[in-house]
């Protein structure tokens, strides 16, 4: 890990709205919405914002529109360094912030999402609106962590995945990737982002992602699935992982989640690290559901934040595991964590007040 870092943690993203009935309502039967600024990075970023490490986000915002200001403010509000450029609108038909509308769904109802990311300004990304060498060279970032989801946003957001990822190794910059999956980003241009997403793993140091991602974004083939239930999932990740292991030796870090859905409100949540060779699980336990949108998201920014602080592999798993079970009592989709000591509260099972 590099030291005297000005950030110790950088995400490129696009930042969009989330609007989220009250009351666990579904979306067609309410007239009350909450507004938040989102997007998964930042959702990762918080966990270690929060807890007071200095964060950096790159992102571009819609000139003059008071969702950016909106959106701005939320970044400052948690703490974030950011820094893009105010993309002019181009006429009501031009550019906007993507909204993500969700319901959190309650007891034997599930929740339900719907995307509208169409004139999204975030797929404007490029390295050519950034000074990749200051930030980088300059400034300096312990990690930087990156999603599948920008990477797969549009062909420039993709180029500038790449650029960042570059810039990072020439500076000592970890490169941590979470591979996020969409079909519907991937519909076809399998062939162009296999590539992008293929050459990003080359040059990671931390993987995050399940036996799906690694299997569509990278064409990796696992032994075969065997059994049902969360003990055969942890097979099955362990067998992809020494697969993907072969294949890109020089990754340190692979992660997962493991969820089992009783409802809506009750999960069997559960958590998988390898790193250095060594293995460590979270066994699945329940945990109390809010809002599930953002616990994935926890988990990595938990996972993270402890690689930062120098833990040892399996505090840092317990970390995570507990960073996104608290994001999943909140009704943001990102943890806004009190203190560790709040996180590792979650992690004992001690939910008595605290005076």
């Amino acid at each position: 890990m590099k030291t005297n870092c000005k950030y110790a943690l950088l995400v490129p993203t696009s930042m969009g709205l989330r609007l989220c009935p009250d009351a666990g309502q579904p979306i067609a039967a309410s007239d009350t919405f909450r507004l938040q600024a989102t997007s998964a990075e930042t959702n990762v970023a918080s966990i270690v914002s929060y807890l007071g490490l200095p964060v950096k986000v790159l992102t571009s915002f819609v000139a003059g529109s008071p969702f950016a200001a909106f959106i701005k403010q939320s970044l400052r509000s948690r703490g974030m360094d950011f820094e893009g450029p105010d993309v002019p609108q181009g006429g009501p038909w031009g550019y906007r912030h993507q909204i993500n509308v969700a319901d959190s769904g309650y007891g034997s109802r599930g929740p339900r999402v719907w995307n509208d990311r169409a004139g999204e300004v975030g797929r404007t990304l490029s390295s050519a609106d950034f000074d990749l060498e200051r930030i980088f060279g300059e400034e300096g970032v312990q990690i930087v962590h990156l999603s599948g989801l920008v990477a797969a946003l549009s062909p420039a957001t993709g180029q500038f995945c790449l650029d960042i990822v570059r810039c990072a190794k020439k500076y000592g910059t970890l490169v941590s990737f979470d591979l996020n999956y969409r079909a519907s980003f991937w519909e076809g241009r399998e062939t162009e982002l296999r590539a992008i997403f293929t050459e990003i793993c080359s040059l990671a140091d931390i993987l995050i992602g399940n036996e799906e991602d690694f299997q569509l974004a990278l064409g990796i083939d696992g032994p075969a699935a065997g059994g049902e239930g969360l003990s055969a999932k942890i097979d099955g990740f362990k067998g992809m992982i020494q697969c993907v292991a072969e294949r890109f030796p020089q990754v340190q870090v692979f992660a997962t989640t493991l969820r089992e859905v009783v409802d809506t409100n009750t999960h069997n949540w559960g958590a998988v690290l390898r790193c250095g060779g060594e293995w460590f699980v979270a066994e699945p336990r329940s945990i109390h559901v809010l809002d599930r949108i953002g616990g994935g998201d926890g988990f990595a920014g938990g996972l993270l934040y402890g690689l930062l602080k120098g833990w040892e592999a399996g505090k840092c798993l317990q970390f995570g595991w507990a960073s996104g079970a608290l994001a999943t009592t909140l009704l943001t989709d990102y943890a806004q964590p009190a203190d560790e000591a709040q996180i590792w509260s979650i992690w004992s099972g001690n939910a008595r007040v605290q005076r």
